[in-house]
């Protein structure tokens, strides 16, 4: 709100009341109020697989891409994208974030894990592990975990011995699992002591390091990156202003600014550039560029989610994690 909202509000070439509003994400109520021809929200904030969905079925408006603003060397938007390729013209990019492992100064002595691999290691490093109650990013984890290369996760993840290679590597530290579903359950586990690492968000790792000075280790290694877009909602009254936010919350600017608040990578290449230049960026003083997801330097033992992947086979892969989950 802050990055996007208030300072779209406070220009007067641009100006205008935004109001946010939170939702439980999925398209249920996106496709309600369309159907209905009764449309609540103008913009919503989405995730990859809605993203490409609700474009397919109808759902969000198709963008004109000539209006969008250019990076300061004259890349169009949709050429100034991290990694992703544009799924479809209803999408202006966002951010990336992260499922990151993640534990507390001075809980394990002598080494110290810093790799996936020591994550799935209770041998080497004794205690429960922190884990979400879905299957997204755990199924990469885990098979990068065991040893393959993450240029080459989702190509072990289209044959059914690499998801059996993978619940076999999640079978490894099943007796020692704390499962949560809210963002901030992990850090709860990690500062308590009831656990001795978690997967989380990074940016409330993050968040929690910059604004708290909490005790955090974040591990980069294996974190899986996923994509948000911001879409329009089809048949809007509200186009033109909509469309102008769109704008403006996607420029360069604004996609650096909203790492003024949190630890949350720009998509656009010129949004980091410029929190890079202008570090500390932070908006306590801090430099946040050790906390950002998709750096180079992060980005070497990482990997970018692979929406199409998962559109194609997250239903039965949930099938099969909640019955592991169940055992």
């Amino acid at each position: 709100q802050k990055a996007y909202g208030d300072t779209f509000s406070d220009s007067p070439l641009i100006g205008g009341k935004v109001t946010f509003v939170n939702y439980n994400g999925g398209l249920g109520e996106v496709k309600t109020q369309v159907e209905s021809g009764s449309i609540q929200w103008d913009i919503v904030d989405v995730l990859p697989d809605q993203a490409r969905t609700g474009c397919d079925e109808g759902l969000f408006e198709e963008l004109p891409r000539d209006v969008f603003a250019k990076a300061p060397d004259g890349t169009p938007m949709d050429k100034d994208l991290y990694q992703t390729s544009l799924p479809n013209d209803c999408v202006v990019p966002q951010i990336w974030w992260s499922y990151m492992a993640f534990y507390k100064k001075g809980t394990f002595s002598g080494a110290q894990p810093n790799t996936i691999g020591d994550f799935f290691n209770v041998s080497k490093f004794p205690g429960k592990r922190g884990i979400h109650t879905w299957a997204n990013a755990l199924i990469e984890m885990a098979l990068m975990a065991d040893g393959v290369p993450n240029s080459n996760v989702y190509k072990v993840m289209s044959t059914s011995a690499g998801i059996d290679r993978a619940f076999a590597k999640l079978d490894t530290i099943k007796d020692h699992v704390v499962f949560w579903s809210s963002g901030s359950k992990p850090l709860e586990l990690v500062t308590s002591g009831e656990v001795s690492m978690a997967l989380a968000y990074n940016g409330r790792v993050g968040a929690a390091i910059l604004s708290e000075d909490a005790p955090f280790v974040p591990i980069w290694d294996g974190q899986v990156l996923e994509e948000e877009w911001l879409v329009m909602v089809k048949g809007t009254p509200n186009y033109d202003e909509a469309l102008r936010f769109l704008v403006h919350a996607s420029a360069p600017a604004q996609q650096a600014g909203q790492a003024k608040w949190i630890n949350y990578g720009p998509m656009r290449r010129s949004g980091m550039a410029i929190i890079k230049a202008n570090e500390p960026f932070f908006h306590n003083g801090k430099n946040i560029m050790p906390h950002m997801p998709n750096t180079d330097e992060h980005m070497k033992g990482g990997l970018y989610a692979n929406p199409e992947w998962w559109a194609d086979n997250g239903a039965s892969i949930a099938e099969r994690f909640k019955a592991w989950q169940g055992k």
